[in-house]
């Protein structure tokens, strides 16, 4: 009598074609949910990078306003009339300090977006050690 070793099973009686199958059926699934998450980060960060930067859009319009209101402030002052420069001058000092405030904030917010898709990379090493696990 001849004894069959079964070598055509894996663990769980489930034939090894079919266990490699349900691999890489699963690679697939996770490839696709890892890009579909790696493009929705981006697109998070990019759209937050894109409000800041319209900050800094603005606050490089009211500088420049501000250098214009100073340049009128200096004609004004060499016209000898105080009151017309004195009032410039302030005005300017205002957009000035306006424009400051807005170029500082926008410029802290472009440092906190992140362009890395982090989530997607942690995701992408915990798939590997479970295909790694997997393949043992």
């Amino acid at each position: 009598m001849k004894t069959e070793t079964n070598t055509s099973f894996g663990l769980g009686g489930r034939p090894i074609s079919r266990i490699l199958h349900d691999i890489v059926n699963r690679l697939s699934e996770i490839i696709r949910s890892e890009v579909l998450l790696a493009r929705t980060e981006v697109r998070q960060d990019v759209t937050y990078a894109a409000r800041a930067s319209v900050l800094l859009v603005v606050g490089a319009i009211f500088a420049l306003f501000a250098v214009g209101f100073f340049l009128l402030g200096l004609v004004y002052a060499l016209s000898g009339s105080l009151s017309p420069w004195l009032s410039a001058f302030i005005v300017a000092l205002g957009t000035g300090v306006l424009a400051g405030i807005l170029l500082l904030v926008g410029r802290s917010r472009i440092k906190q977006s992140k362009l890395k898709p982090n989530e997607t990379i942690r995701s992408l090493r915990e798939n590997v050690s479970w295909i790694k696990k997997q393949t043992r």
